[in-house]
């Protein structure tokens, strides 16, 4: 049972822990501090790249891209719809996240607000009851800041027109709340051919990414048969970054899973990335 009412009160729980991460607090806490980078230098971000695998895999990446940025009150968290539930443009509007490392908030007026601003995004909680792409960021959120609240955002793949118009949505509801927000796109990149081909092919949407260019990453990764499974929520990162002023996006960290398990036959590659 991934939710419980009570109340109206939604509460979701864990899908993937003690298999991408573990499931105990502190066994947790050790495992996301083995991939961070205790003498990084923070500052502020409008939005970040990060990838969403098992640890081991990607939470080096991951940990690299977060200890790095400075975490706001609101996070808004936009990744992949990989289950094939719920609306096209999902948002979680209410409840808490149940995590190892304590629950977390919905930010309601944020969430309701986006809705509001753009009629693509639809009060939905079914997108996020198996969904993983979000939750994986949790923990590194959690590691580097005790209080925040998040607005859930999950995607099926949507035409780069209507990244566009999730993005000014998103932009106008940030702007009419005035708070400052980070907009977190997870996204894994290539998967599944050779760390050679991955590197290549990944070099190509990264290059998109730091030019700050959402139409060129989305025809890029269409056109070059990228699988990447995040390119519409890091688009509409692009997209809304762009509008609240950014200047530059920077790679942190690409690795693939070969590097890890040693196999270089069959990899997946991540990137992670920051907007500021």
């Amino acid at each position: 049972m991934i939710f419980s009412d009570q109340k109206n009160h939604a509460k979701r729980q864990p899908a993937v822990a003690g298999r991408f991460y573990p499931a105990e607090r502190e066994a947790l806490v050790r495992e996301v501090e083995a991939h961070i980078d205790r003498n990084a230098k923070k500052s502020p971000a409008l939005g970040i790249v990060a990838p969403h695998a098992g640890f081991m895999y990607s939470g080096d990446v991951a940990g690299a891209v977060y200890s790095r940025i400075e975490i706001p009150d609101t996070v808004i968290l936009m990744g992949p719809n990989h289950t094939d539930q719920g609306e096209e443009v999902a948002v979680m509007t209410e409840g808490t996240w149940s995590m190892p490392m304590g629950d977390i908030a919905i930010d309601r007026e944020m969430a309701n607000a986006i809705c509001e601003e753009t009629s693509l995004a639809k009060k939905d909680s079914s997108a996020h009851r198996l969904e993983h792409s979000l939750e994986t960021q949790l923990p590194f959120l959690q590691y580097f800041k005790k209080e925040f609240q998040i607005v859930p955002i999950c995607l099926r793949r949507i035409k780069v027109s209507a990244c566009k118009e999730l993005g000014e949505g998103i932009v106008r509801a940030v702007t009419r709340l005035d708070k400052p927000v980070l907009l977190v796109a997870s996204s894994d990149m290539t998967h599944y051919e050779s760390h050679d081909k991955a590197k290549t092919k990944d070099r190509r949407a990264i290059t998109c990414i730091q030019n700050r260019d959402p139409v060129g990453l989305y025809e890029t990764v269409r056109s070059e048969k990228i699988t990447m499974c995040g390119v519409n929520p890091v688009t509409v990162m692009l997209y809304s970054s762009e509008s609240l002023g950014a200047k530059e996006a920077e790679l942190v960290k690409y690795m693939t899973s070969g590097e890890v398990n040693g196999n270089m036959e069959k990899v997946v590659g991540y990137a992670g990335m920051i907007i500021k």
